[in-house]
């Protein structure tokens, strides 16, 4: 009977263990596109906020105007500015140290630098080990429903004299929604993980040359 192998029914008539695997995979895919959504707007932001901060930063205007002008709103600083604001500030504080040499100021300021760095990243990476864990253990969760399925309809057979396909038909269906499920949420985990692993890693190297290219303007302050 068609309405016996719809979907819902399907699922229904599966047996409480290929029910609670098909739960944990909807779950996980629930809560993954909430993180790939997520991550979306936060990668997207971080892009935006650096393309702006390097307009300002290149614009040729003195740097202690521009950590007065970053330092205002400290508390929502994030990407490169947080950077600068994190290298800027020690730079300051070490110089008005008495008798402290130049590199020390500029390596000092550097340290600072990549404390704000290494936060940034994982700011960024958050969720993004989930993401990889949902893609590379759903599939092997749903073919473990499918098989405990697929055996359930096999040992059934069992109990009768005379198998089937219509007797064994609806049990490797349901079963096999199993593993159709775990695809489901394995897919988009896999691709939205490998995408912003490569925004992620495209944004460290911004930051990165930022930092480099900021401790030569501070190497030359510190010997004025």
């Amino acid at each position: 009977m068609p309405n016996d192998l719809s979907f819902i029914n399907l699922v229904l008539s599966a047996s409480p263990l290929v029910q609670f695997v098909m739960a944990t995979l909807m779950l996980a895919s629930i809560i993954s596109w909430s993180m790939i959504f997520d991550r979306i707007k936060v990668l997207k932001g971080a892009r935006r906020a650096a393309d702006e901060f390097e307009e300002k930063f290149w614009a040729g205007g003195d740097l202690s105007d521009l950590f007065r002008a970053v330092d205002k709103d400290s508390n929502n600083i994030k990407g490169m500015a947080s950077i600068f604001h994190a290298g800027f500030r020690e730079f300051a504080r070490l110089r008005k140290s008495q008798d402290i040499d130049p590199m020390a100021v500029v390596e000092g300021a550097q340290r600072s630098m990549r404390v704000a760095l290494s936060r940034e990243m994982d700011s960024l990476e958050s969720h993004l080990s989930f993401l990889a864990t949902v893609g590379s253990t759903s599939p092997y969760i749903g073919l473990f429903g499918t098989v405990w399925g697929i055996m359930n309809s096999f040992h059934a057979l069992g109990n009768v004299k005379q198998a089937t396909l219509s007797l064994v038909a609806p049990g490797i269906a349901e079963a096999l929604i199993a593993t159709a499920m775990g695809l489901f949420a394995a897919i988009p985990a896999v691709v939205a993980y490998n995408q912003f692993a490569n925004d992620v890693e495209r944004l460290n190297n911004r930051y990165q040359d930022f930092l480099d290219e900021f401790t030569t303007l501070l190497q030359r302050q510190a010997h004025v």
